[in-house]
């Protein structure tokens, strides 16, 4: 399963997607992100998912690592769609076992929230996908450099955001790495009740979150050792610059975030 987390991983490409400028990326996320949540009804959610599939053919990911990437989630998607689907109430009835109600209008009401959520998860891991934690610092720190003359700290809230998603894929491979150790020891992460299960997780927390700080302090170490002093008088090797693809990518979301809030108004 820690293999599956695709969020913070960079997968390196030349294609139109990887060269957008990641401004632009960042807020046509955001963008994605608020035209899921204007989906008025599950069957709407084909146009985002459409928008998604085209993306990412145009990235040249592979499907299925993005779809990998859902699995993780599969429990918080089984609980969602199990919750709504029997405790929200409608007039269909489809079963009824005692004061359980399975209804039409419960089976849809699961259906849309659960896509919401693969469509948020997924969404958000193209971003990372296609941008590295360099450039999604850049781009953050750019965005947020109005704020300065508030005296908000926008590069180290940037520089913050990206050391956090660029060590994703280490502690994860730490976790694996310690599960297996502790495995061999004869623990047993699997088997039993779910307190018996959170007791066998205290010898795999413990070192993980040793090793977290050990890590942290070698790099706050190496950071001043280089003389770091965050973004005052700070020069950039790649100077950040939008180009037509980005108005073009632009267009794209202007349109979808359009046919999704027309498709609500027909519906309405």
């Amino acid at each position: 399963m820690l293999r599956d987390i695709t969020l913070g991983q960079y997968h390196p490409g030349d294609s139109c997607v990887h060269r957008l400028d990641p401004r632009a990326k960042l807020l046509l996320t955001i963008a994605y992100i608020t035209s899921v949540f204007l989906v008025k009804d599950a069957p709407a959610y084909l146009l985002p998912m459409g928008y998604l599939l085209l993306v990412t053919r145009l990235a040249r990911i592979p499907l299925r690592y993005l779809l990998k990437g859902v699995r993780p989630l599969a429990m918080i998607l089984v609980l969602t769609f199990v919750l709504h689907i029997f405790f929200t109430r409608g007039d269909t009835l489809w079963l009824r076992l005692g004061p359980v109600r399975l209804t039409q209008e419960g089976f849809n009401t699961a259906l849309f929230f659960s896509l919401r959520l693969v469509l948020l998860v997924m969404g958000t891991s193209v971003l990372t996908l296609t941008t590295s934690p360099v450039a999604l610092t850049d781009a953050m720190e750019r965005l947020l450099s109005p704020l300065r003359a508030i005296r908000f700290p926008a590069h180290e809230l940037a520089m913050m955001m990206s050391i956090a998603l660029r060590f994703i894929p280490t502690l994860l491979e730490e976790t694996d790495k310690i599960m297996k150790a502790q495995m061999a020891r004869g623990a047993d992460f699997e088997s039993g009740n779910l307190i018996r299960r959170a007791k066998a997780m205290v010898p795999l927390l413990v070192p993980l979150f040793v090793g977290a700080f050990q890590r942290a302090s070698d790099l706050a170490m190496a950071m001043e050792a280089r003389c770091y002093r965050g973004g005052e008088h700070r020069t950039r090797m790649k100077v950040l610059r939008f180009s037509y693809l980005d108005g073009m990518a632009a267009l794209s979301m202007l349109a979808l975030v359009l046919l999704i809030v027309g498709e609500g108004m027909l519906r309405g």
